[in-house]
């Protein structure tokens, strides 16, 4: 009688398994109908997916530049999803590690998210190496606050080649690719160090870390052994229409193997060929950054003096030439000792730390692009409204809508001006008819979207919105989003940052800096801290105005005039729009 009541009881746990199943569904990246590979160049170009150079470069790069370019070093794949799990599979070409880096940053894959303010996090898998590479993240969060799912970037291997890729989640979840980002890249050219030797994860080589720190999109063009400055590979980069080229050489270019007139010549002919074909793109050439082991051998120490004496020389030249929009990444700059290297060549992931920063401080400097130290004055993205609109998606459209229409005023704002109306489009409209009635007929441009604070208007900035155009006004309303995580003292510090950032890129335009707006509950501090935004200088190009008093009744905010204590109705937005015209008035 036991033995039949164990049979039964072992099949009704096994049918209650079976029907308790999970249930998946899979994503293979090939099979997307937008590119989803970031950090490719050539994507319609390459001769199989996850390739890093063209198809066409098989014929006039070097073998080894070639069989190199197979690896997928600096190549990603952004998705969002809800799930509380993520099984990503996929088969490599190659070995699964070397004798001085491990499989994860040999074949691994790595997985960040983006929280909904920006910041980033990090998720631990548990590999299983195997002809079929396995990496499992159980137990993550489903959504973000409140918004109802994560936004995810996942790097692919940096010395193996990615053959075949599968990204598994729960079948009940929802799970949405998204394209490469449009934000022209930053183009590395260097060697081993670049593609990624010897980080110990694929998101710890220094461009990778770099492209986190910058929020932009990277090529990696690193070349094991094989970064050598080499016309071939230069004629490609210099097709790439980029944010700034990054040329990383001098490590394969040591003395021993190559003359200091060699060296002498490779600098030359790479910045002439590249500022003929892209003037307007900046190159930043680095230092070689030394050898850890240099105290104890007196060989590599003059290996890399010679070449970075070759180098500077060269580069002083050129500058007393008149060559402009060159710039040198020292090797004091980089800051490596002997903690930070795994062979005493290629770095570990301190290392690679100290490469990025170097690398981050000097880019911000060239694309003046600096960052304060609170938080106000540190440039991020977000995307807080996920579920009314998408915040990269209408960065775009304003992007493009100052490519088609040159716009005279811009305004910039959050939601107050988000859901006012004009172009781009907004999914939600509160002031048609004031917008119509004062802005209609003028050629402006809506730059205000939802939930913004300064630090994402400082993004935006330096992410292009107000470049390639020339507005004769801007309309600043900006601050009231920060009200409730930084002090007084914070937002005025990071609008006077935010309008030297503006100032910068827009010279000629007149700014008027609008004072806060009164909201419920907050009528007294807004009236405090308008009063010293009220004090910022910056120049006779600058205006400020408050139209605080015509939303006040009794120094409380004047409900008639709001739809929800914070943002006006059309009555309200009437107001604002015949006090917002009068001022621009004033400053033709």
């Amino acid at each position: 009688m036991r033995i039949l009541l164990t049979i039964i009881a072992l099949f009704l746990i096994k049918t209650s398994t079976a029907q308790s199943a999970k249930e998946y569904k899979s994503w293979n990246p090939e099979t997307a109908t937008i590119k989803v590979i970031e950090g490719q160049a050539w994507p319609d170009k390459v001769k199989d997916f996850y390739d890093r150079l063209p198809a066409a470069a098989e014929k006039t790069v070097n073998k080894s530049v070639w069989a190199l370019s197979k690896n997928s070093a600096g190549l990603q794949l952004r998705f969002q999803t809800n799930a509380d799990e993520i099984i990503v599979k996929y088969t490599v070409a190659g070995p699964m590690q070397m004798w001085h880096m491990p499989s994860t940053g040999v074949s691994g894959i790595d997985l960040y998210s983006k929280n909904i303010d920006g910041q980033l996090q990090w998720a631990a898998g548990k590999y299983s190496f195997g002809d079929t590479v396995v990496v499992r993240f159980i137990n993550l969060p489903t959504s973000d606050q409140h918004v109802n799912n994560r936004e995810y970037m996942m790097y692919l291997p940096l010395y193996n080649s990615v053959k075949w890729m599968e990204i598994t989640v729960p079948a009940s979840s929802v799970f949405k690719s998204l394209p490469v980002r449009r934000d022209k890249p930053i183009v590395v050219y260097g060697t081993s160090i670049a593609q990624g030797g010897c980080a110990s994860r694929s998101g710890l080589a220094w461009p990778a870390i770099l492209g986190r720190k910058l929020d932009r999109p990277m090529i990696n063009l690193g070349f094991s052994g094989a970064g050598k400055l080499e016309a071939p590979l230069l004629d490609l980069i210099a097709t790439i229409d980029a944010t700034l080229y990054v040329l990383d050489c001098l490590p394969n270019l040591v003395s021993g193997i190559f003359t200091s007139g060699e060296i002498k010549k490779r600098i030359v002919d790479a910045v002439l060929l590249l500022q003929a074909k892209s003037p307007a793109v900046p190159i930043l050439l680095a230092d070689h950054a030394g050898y850890t082991d240099e105290g104890m051998n007196a060989l590599r120490r003059k290996e890399y003096q010679d070449v970075n004496n070759a180098f500077k020389k060269t580069f002083d030249s050129l500058v007393t030439a008149g060559y402009k929009n060159i710039y040198r990444l020292s090797k004091e700059a980089i800051q490596q000792d002997i903690e930070t290297m795994v062979d005493g060549v290629h770095p570990n992931d301190i290392g690679m730390m100290r490469y990025a920063d170097a690398y981050n401080k000097k880019i911000r400097e060239i694309l003046q692009e600096p960052t304060g130290n609170i938080s106000t004055t540190q440039p991020i993205s977000q995307r807080r409204d996920a579920n009314t609109y998408d915040w990269q998606t209408r960065h775009n459209q304003v992007m493009q809508l100052n490519q088609s229409q040159q716009p005279e005023i811009v305004l910039i704002g959050n939601s107050i001006t988000h859901f006012w109306g004009g172009q781009p489009a907004s999914p939600r409209v509160n002031g048609a008819n004031a917008w119509k009635k004062y802005f209609e007929k003028l050629n402006l441009v809506n730059m205000g979207f939802g939930w913004d604070r300064i630090e994402n208007v400082l993004w935006r900035i330096y992410h292009g919105e107000l470049d390639n155009i020339a507005p004769k006004q801007i309309v600043l309303m900006i601050g009231t989003n920060n009200l409730q995580y930084n002090t007084d003292a914070e937002i005025v510090t990071g609008l006077q940052f935010l309008i030297a950032a503006i100032q910068a890129r827009q010279p000629a335009a007149h700014i008027l800096l609008m004072g806060i707006f009164p909201r419920r509950n907050m009528e007294e501090r807004v009236a405090k801290i308008n009063q010293q935004i009220a004090q910022i200088k910056a120049g006779n190009k600058l205006t400020y105005a408050d139209a605080g008093s015509l939303f006040l009744k009794q120094h409380k905010i004047n409900e008639s005039l709001f739809s929800d204590g914070l943002h006006p109705n059309e009555a309200g937005y009437d107001l604002l729009g015949n006090f917002i015209i009068k001022q621009l008035g004033k400053n033709r």
